[in-house]
């Protein structure tokens, strides 16, 4: 049966050791298109093993990259995947049903995330709705270096099935990315004129705390989702402290 045609599009930069698992999962799409930064670890020896278009683009931060490489795509619906998630087999069966008859343009799906060994299904860890299914004319992606999100006024449906996201390779790794992370996000804000202060950074992560780990009980997940709500807060913590320092430097500057 007919149906729209869909390109799968994926972001890299060093990714050998996860591309090869989530390119298995995307051979229903029409097209796999990757855009790499650089890699130098076999990533592009995969993917053209497997005879799929790369473009090379140097990093322009997790909004921009992922907008460029839509805009590359051979076709208006694009599925937008990171090397380290999944497409399981009920999200395919979504997918193809709504590329067969299109209900919306613009489609979010639930990704459950794997922390610590075990795929978390509460707090911040499940459901992580995202969307990742649209058709190009209809939405696009921000210019958030991190944290990016697809920007439409269309209306938005929910898939059936999920996307899993091995979210860590290892605490401190993880511990490390949201760091930089938090550091990337305060720049973001600073430049956007945004500020802080002490109670916004105090309660900010407290507040992060109750919403996932009691309302949407997170404390369910066991010490995988204490860990990853904690890291979580602390990254909070560490934005709005980023904000205040650089307010104080300004301030310092400003009196020189």
């Amino acid at each position: 049966m007919a149906r729209e045609l869909v390109s799968a599009v994926i972001i890299t930069q060093n990714e050998a050791a996860r591309i090869g698992a989530c390119l298995d999962c995307l051979d229903f799409a029409d097209e796999i298109l990757i855009v790499d930064a650089g890699s130098t670890d076999g990533t592009l020896a995969i993917a053209e093993g497997r005879g799929i278009r790369v473009i090379h683009h140097d990093w322009a931060g997790f909004g921009p990259q992922k907008r460029f490489a839509v805009e590359q795509a051979a076709h208006d619906w694009v599925l937008c995947v990171d090397a380290d998630e999944r497409v399981t087999d009920a999200l395919r069966a979504s997918i193809e049903d709504v590329l067969a008859a299109p209900q919306a343009m613009v489609c979010r799906i639930a990704r459950r995330n794997r922390f610590m060994g075990r795929w978390l299904r509460h707090g911040e860890g499940y459901p992580d709705h995202v969307i990742r299914l649209f058709h190009r004319g209809h939405a696009e992606w921000s210019d958030d270096p991190v944290h990016e999100t697809v920007l439409t006024d269309d209306p938005v449906i929910t898939l059936v099935g999920d996307l899993l996201h091995e979210s860590e390779t290892g605490v401190c790794d993880y511990a490390a990315k949201q760091v930089r992370y938090a550091r990337l996000q305060g720049d973001r804000l600073r430049a956007a004129g945004a500020r802080s202060s002490w109670p916004r950074a105090l309660l900010s992560p407290i507040t992060r705390f109750i919403k996932f780990y009691l309302i949407r009980l997170g404390f369910l997940d066991g010490l995988p989702g204490l860990a990853h709500i904690l890291l979580g807060c602390f990254a909070s913590f560490l934005k709005h402290l980023d904000l205040l320092a650089g307010r104080r430097r300004t301030g310092s500057a400003d009196k020189g």
